[in-house]
């Protein structure tokens, strides 16, 4: 009987290919919470507006408020830049009139709280943007409660529902008058 010998075969792992990076600012690259983390991108048209007949703060609606607050963010940058640029131009322009003085520095104040209160609301877009990040946004940050799409569009930068908002409003207004 002839002799055999026996061939031992070797295995090989194919390796993964690695999707590229999209392109379009409406593409942003979404993970999930499962023990698979799989990479999903969302597409929306610029017209897109949430539906209620939407899950609450699927994807499609986390992708819609990113975008909105980052293009308010770049407004009020944009819009702060040029009201400081173009305001420190008048600072030669000084009056012997008493006057034009008061007016054109009452102008100034004016143009100044504009611009820190624009300051502040950069502030609560970024937090807000963070909140998306964290998967909490859109959820009252004292009730855990959603707080509501019509709420959201109206006040992309919204932290509570209603009811806990009037209740933030009254506290402070209790220790204002302290």
């Amino acid at each position: 009987m002839p002799k055999t010998t026996k061939v031992k075969k070797k295995v090989t792992k194919s390796k993964t290919k690695v999707a590229a990076k999209p392109k379009a600012a409406a593409k942003i690259k979404v993970t999930t919470k499962p023990k698979a983390a799989a990479k999903v991108t969302i597409k929306i048209s610029k017209t897109y507006v949430p539906k209620d007949t939407e899950k609450y703060m699927c994807e499609k609606h986390k992708v819609f408020f990113r975008m909105r607050l980052t293009e308010w963010k770049k407004e009020l940058v944009k819009a702060n830049n040029e009201a400081l640029y173009f305001g420190s131009m008048d600072d030669n322009s000084i009056s012997a009139d008493v006057v034009d003085q008061a007016s054109s520095y009452t102008d100034k104040n004016v143009e100044m709280k504009a611009i820190n209160r624009q300051i502040k609301l950069i502030s609560e877009i970024d937090k807000a943007l963070a909140r998306i990040r964290e998967d909490i946004y859109g959820y009252c940050l004292d009730t855990a409660e959603p707080i509501g799409l019509k709420r959201l569009i109206a006040r992309p930068v919204a932290k509570y529902t209603i009811a806990a908002q009037e209740k933030h409003e009254k506290n402070e207004k209790v220790h204002a008058d302290d």
